[in-house]
């Protein structure tokens, strides 16, 4: 299987990603959050504004992303690393995007979220990542090397 196969494959079949976002002294901190993408490139969760990775991404909206397949036994597991900036969704790209979110959502088996959801007086806001560089391990390697993949 090529790289690029193997980023879609773990990409496809995990529901939540690792940010790692750091506050405007560099002070890191990493956040799981359930993810809907529909291209592995522009990622979508929801989150309050208060949260610590959401105040980080307001002051410094670089962060990585790592998505990984936790029911698999040390050796054996494959993982997708990304460099992206996240903000939160405008209002102008909201529609679109959070029915994007919403459609991800229900198909999982879960709730639908429309406009009310994330506007006004809710509690939570839609965010996007857009993912610049994608890597996964090196399946020939044999130790933590990673290499550029193109999911």
């Amino acid at each position: 299987m090529s790289g690029d196969a193997i980023a879609r494959a773990v990409l496809d079949a995990n529901s939540f990603m690792t940010l790692a976002t750091a506050d405007e002294s560099g002070l890191p901190w990493a956040s799981p959050v359930w993810f809907a993408t529909e291209n592995c490139r522009e990622f979508y969760w929801l989150s309050s504004p208060e949260t610590r990775h959401s105040k980080n991404l307001a002051v410094r909206p670089e962060l990585s992303i790592v998505i990984y397949d936790t029911t698999v036994l040390p050796g054996n597991a494959q993982a997708v690393y990304m460099v992206a900036t996240a903000a939160q969704v405008a209002s102008e790209d909201l529609e679109a995007a959070l029915a994007l979110y919403s459609r991800v959502s229900v198909e999982s088996g879960l709730k639908e979220f429309g406009l009310d959801s994330v506007t006004g007086d809710a509690r939570l806001r839609l965010y996007r990542a857009t993912a610049t560089e994608h890597y996964i391990l090196d399946p020939d390697a044999g130790i933590d090397t990673r290499i550029a993949v193109s999911p």
